[in-house]
């Protein structure tokens, strides 16, 4: 009887962190985003320019007020990007009795953020664009106040409900499509059905390949639980688990690669792109890097540049220290980013029309380049040995230090990372950058979760 009630007391503490993570990140919002005119935009190797030829006058807008240039093509692409962020009222996550991620899960969001591009990449391809993206509506104050009264209200609610039962999944995108017409609706609707089936594999629910609960499962075996902050290593290893023992067929042509010590063995990548399949398996290359010691160094911001150039960069997972983000692109010296840090409802993706709104953001936002922290990993999606080949060429070039740089942020070797044997023994964290460590260093930063 005893153990009952401190379940229960358990549960209602959960509920009101819940309902009070609800109202801390989903009220409080930054003005719009503003935009230079006379700037190109790069987004993930996409450029583009939002002054049109006889514009003279406007330096500098939000996104929404832009109508010149190139805007709508941004805008489009920016919001068919999958987003994801912090969610509640899923089921417990493994190892405890939180229903909601909100205030400590941002570096899992950015990281589903970062492989969901890699998987856009492989299934969907680079040009492809969501039809629904410009119908989406601004998240201004107005509508972010009102949805998160609408959440407040359906939060307390929820307390006095049980949860919604098990519902089928839908069929494969390739079986959907058989049933259309023309090719061009058949190729259209295999895209926006893998479109959905990606999103899926993203839920919050146990029985999904990358959803959080199962990422939280996978920290288990690290060190790490339901609550605690995750830093952008750890995360990178928890993504390469997810996503190399991921039981869908979806995803059987495709797996991760982590790098380690700052070095992406060559050898290694080249064997997880051999299979039995008939055609090679895909390769998702994290790394973990660090960009600086205590603050980010400035000579970097060079590389971050080039890095987001590139089409097959899946984006970088970091932020400032504590608050995690996922950076796609970049305008002069600021970085773009996609912010987790919204609390939205749950959505059951088991459904097969379930709602994909919330799965996209219209509203990108901004951040100095020296208010990152130096502590990120970047992303890139190989399709095959060939392709791997002419992006360890490239990016090894991108990589030559600079004059004023001492080392490269990350290197290609030949051969297997078991050959030279640097990382026995230890963590994911500590295995990334055992060259950062200074015993003169205290805490220097909070525990605590700030909206960006």
């Amino acid at each position: 009887m005893e153990n009952k009630g401190s379940d229960e007391v358990e549960k209602l503490k959960t509920k009101f962190l819940s309902v009070w993570h609800n109202v801390k990140y989903s009220w409080a919002l930054k003005p719009k985003t503003s935009f230079s005119r006379n700037s190109p935009v790069l987004l993930l190797g996409k450029c583009y320019h939002f002054k049109a030829e006889d514009e003279e006058s406007l330096t500098e807008a939000s996104v929404e007020d832009l109508v010149m240039g190139d805007v709508d093509a941004f805008r489009r692409d920016f919001a068919s990007r999958v987003w994801l962020t912090y969610r509640e009222e899923f089921s417990p996550l493994p190892g405890s009795t939180l229903t909601s991620d909100c205030g400590w899960g941002c570096m899992l969001r950015a990281g589903q953020m970062m492989v969901a591009q890699g998987l856009m990449l492989h299934f969907l391809g680079r040009d492809w664009t969501w039809s629904e993206a410009l119908t989406l509506q601004p998240l201004d104050t107005e509508t972010w106040t009102t949805t998160a009264a609408k959440r407040l209200v359906a939060s307390l609610e929820a307390s006095l409900q049980g949860a919604p039962g098990p519902s089928v999944r839908n069929s494969s995108p390739q079986a959907q499509a058989l049933s259309l017409g023309s090719a061009e609706e058949a190729d259209a609707h295999l895209k926006e059905m893998y479109h959905r089936t990606l999103v899926s594999w993203f839920g919050d629910s146990p029985s999904t390949p990358l959803g959080l609960h199962r990422l939280v499962r996978l920290g288990l075996t690290m060190g790490k639980q339901a609550g605690d902050w995750y830093g952008p290593a750890v995360v990178a290893h928890i993504l390469k688990k997810a996503v190399e023992e991921a039981m869908d067929p979806g995803l059987a042509c495709i797996t991760a690669y982590v790098s380690q010590d700052c070095t992406v063995y060559s050898a290694d990548v080249v064997d997880l792109h051999a299979s039995t399949l008939p055609e090679s398996r895909a390769v998702i290359i994290l790394v973990p890097v660090r960009l600086g010691g205590e603050k980010t160094n400035p000579e970097y911001f060079d590389f971050a540049k080039s890095i987001l150039s590139l089409e097959y960069c899946i984006g970088i997972i970091g932020g400032k220290p504590k608050q995690a983000c996922y950076f796609v692109g970049f305008q002069d010296d600021s970085l773009i980013y996609m912010d987790p840090h919204y609390c939205q409802s749950f959505v059951d993706v088991s459904t097969s029309d379930f709602p994909l709104q919330s799965y996209h953001c219209p509203s990108p936002k901004k951040m100095p380049f020296s208010k990152m922290d130096p502590s990120c990993t970047v992303g890139f999606y190989s399709r095959s040995v060939q392709d791997y080949e002419r992006i360890s060429q490239e990016l090894s070039k991108l990589l030559q230090p600079s004059a004023k740089e001492k080392y490269p942020a990350f290197t290609f070797v030949q051969g297997h990372g078991r050959d030279y044997n640097l990382s026995a023994g230890l963590t994911p964290e500590k295995r990334e950058w055992p060259f950062i460590h200074d015993p003169r260093r205290t805490v220097t930063t909070v525990g605590d979760f700030v909206l960006l």
